[in-house]
């Protein structure tokens, strides 16, 4: 990112004027909270990690106001909160599907919220499934579970990974990142 010579070396003609925070805001507001929708996928989300950059630029505004361009700026810092929101939605995630598919107690006893996920889990092709619950619900690890499905273990592996995958997306979460 180009940013200005110190103003004792720079040629006056060719220093920009800052522009106004309120006018750069209302200007790449809109703009930020499509970015970070079409990220996530969820319009609060989008909102809340728009006004976080803003946040940012606002109080370093007084650099970033003399970036060349100080929407490039921004537009980085929003898709970085965006790529941390993601993070931190597929760990909760990842937490929230080990803990429900590691208990081992009765159906009626998991949380509430375990239902959406089994109706995932009980949606993934057969193979999928079965390498699924063997290695979350039973623990086995993929060695065993290439043994009692008789398949090679890449393949155990690959659908381990598009069953996340698949379990995840049908979640609204993203990708499960190992």
């Amino acid at each position: 990112m180009a940013r200005p010579t110190d103003s004792a070396d720079a040629d006056p003609r060719l220093v920009r004027a800052a522009e106004p925070f309120d006018t750069f805001y209302t200007r790449e507001y809109p703009k930020m909270v499509s970015v970070v929708y079409a990220l996530t996928g969820q319009r609060w989300a989008a909102e809340e990690l728009a006004q976080e950059a803003f946040i940012r630029a606002y109080r370093s505004w007084e650099t970033v106001s003399g970036y060349d361009k100080p929407g490039a700026w921004l537009r980085r810092v929003t898709i970085n909160l965006a790529r941390s929101h993601l993070r931190r939605r597929i760990t909760e995630a990842k937490a929230m599907a080990l803990v429900a598919l590691r208990q081992r107690t009765p159906l009626e006893t998991q949380p509430e919220n375990a239902e959406e996920l089994w109706a995932e889990v009980r949606g993934l092709p057969r193979r999928q499934r079965e390498s699924f619950v063997l290695h979350y619900v039973d623990g086995l690890s993929i060695g065993e579970i290439a043994e009692v499905l008789e398949v090679a273990e890449t393949t155990v592996k690959t659908h381990l990974q598009r069953g996340r995958e698949a379990v995840l997306r049908g979640l609204g979460v993203g990708r499960w990142e190992s």
